[in-house]
């Protein structure tokens, strides 16, 4: 079975096949934690910028792994309604877990950013990493408010998904990267060799390292 070794080889795998658009200075808005390490070769390979755009997953009262839909910053909610259907659950009952879930990303993106406004999305080519998608709620839910700020073009890389996840999440993006989509998917926990944890603290040192790092690449493009 076909592996990556961890995040970070898989997001070096993700650029080789991304340097064609380096030209467009695209915007790496990679969803935490995980896609953090995936994101920063990506954005390194690029020599572009790399910011996070949060989301949290929002599961069921008695089961909170269960996702039904996610907030994402920027406020926006979104719910799978044929699940709610499905487990017999009105989103009034959602109403106490939703509002968790969004106090959480206003929490985290004040963390990851330190304070610092959001990048500025509108007419920017922007790259959304993450790394796997199994169901697809989370990132639609990303993909719908990074789609609010009005950005040139949004493309999805992703190391790893499943194929029916990718399908329903096509007609959010204007062009899909993804290196494997096994039809038995399980957890992708199962397409990493090493799949560890990624701590807040990891990822707000990525941010900083890639924050430095483009910073001083802009400085040598203007000294040429």
């Amino acid at each position: 079975m076909k592996r990556f070794h961890d995040r970070e080889d898989a997001g070096r795998k993700l650029a080789e096949q991304l340097r064609n658009i380096a030209a467009e200075r695209p915007l790496v808005l990679a969803l935490p934690r995980g896609g953090v390490p995936v994101a920063e070769p990506i954005a390194r390979a690029l020599r572009a910028p790399l910011d996070v755009w949060v989301v949290r997953k929002v599961g069921v009262p008695w089961q909170p792994e269960l996702g039904v839909g996610a907030v994402a910053e920027g406020g926006y909610l979104y719910l799978n309604r044929k699940d709610l259907a499905a487990l017999g659950l009105t989103v009034a009952e959602l109403d106490q877990v939703v509002q968790a879930k969004a106090q959480e990303v206003e929490q985290r993106v004040r963390l990851f950013r330190g304070g610092q406004p959001g990048p500025v999305l509108r007419d920017r080519s922007v790259i959304v990493v993450d790394d796997g998608i199994a169901t697809g709620g989370t990132a639609r839910a990303a993909l719908r408010s990074i789609r609010a700020q009005q950005p040139s073009s949004i493309l999805l890389a992703v190391p790893v998904a499943a194929p029916e996840a990718l399908e329903e999440l096509a007609g959010e993006v204007d062009q899909v990267l993804c290196l494997l989509q096994p039809a038995d998917l399980g957890a992708i926990a199962r397409w990493y060799a090493d799949f560890r944890q990624v701590s807040d603290e990891e990822v707000m040192a990525v941010l900083e390292r890639a924050r430095h790092e483009h910073a001083r690449a802009r400085q040598k493009r203007a000294t040429g």
